[in-house]
């Protein structure tokens, strides 16, 4: 029998995450103040576990709270993102530099062998599958750094921007394949600089390229409203 404790925990998780995925989607439109009463409803929670996963999701930086108004939805901010994009960029250039030291052959024959299998998939995707394949080539990447830290944190700015990679994707899927394979052959060779520098630039976006894709991002979340 499960334990009341457990039940609690486990329903406040399943809270967390259903609430944290509809803010990654913007199902709350930017700057919009959530509803307590109505979410709990919706949700069929009560407020405590809802009150514990807003906070935590505030504390993660996927709500903010407005004094003595509550819980409001993030903005998407063309500055924000570009410095999320930076940190990003940061973060990958140092784990695929760690992989180049810690990966085994077996481990990057296998990613290797990953992109070779989804290549074809690519024509035709939807750019939240097109994201997905793309999530799991960084991840993997990010594994092989052997960092716990870097790969929680790495999670954290890719959720919090994952709604504007779907956006991003639509203007980089040609060229996404191509760049993750000369990623995955310069860790082959072992050649940490040049890994690292592909992986930059693979990354990297001048915030006029952001302030666009942010303004597209708007015209979506409300085109579905």
């Amino acid at each position: 029998m499960c334990h009341p404790e457990e039940k609690t925990k486990s329903r406040t998780e399943s809270v967390y995450n259903t609430v944290k995925d509809m803010a990654i989607s913007f199902k709350f439109k930017p700057g919009e103040r959530i509803n307590e009463v109505d979410l709990a409803q919706r949700l069929g929670a009560s407020r405590t576990p809802l009150r514990e996963a807003l906070n935590r999701l505030v504390a993660e930086g996927f709500l903010v709270t407005k004094q003595g108004r509550g819980f409001f939805c993030r903005d998407l901010k063309p500055r924000e993102m570009y410095e999320l994009y930076q940190f990003r960029a940061i973060l990958e250039s140092a784990a695929v530099r760690l992989a180049c030291e810690l990966a085994t052959e077996q481990e990057v024959n296998a990613l290797l062998q990953f992109l070779e299998e989804t290549s074809h998939e690519r024509e035709g995707s939807s750019s939240e599958e097109l994201v997905a394949l793309d999530e799991h080539f960084h991840q993997s990447i990010a594994a092989l750094s052997r960092n716990m830290e870097l790969i929680q944190t790495l999670k954290n700015v890719n959720d919090r921007i994952k709604y504007f990679r779907w956006v991003d994707m639509d203007e980089r899927r040609k060229y996404t394949q191509k760049e993750h394979l000369r990623i995955a052959e310069a860790l082959a060779a072992r050649d940490a600089d040049l890994a690292a520098q592909l992986m930059n630039g693979h990354i990297a976006r001048r915030l006029d390229q952001i302030t666009a894709a942010v303004k597209e991002s708007f015209s979506r979340i409300y085109l579905v409203s």
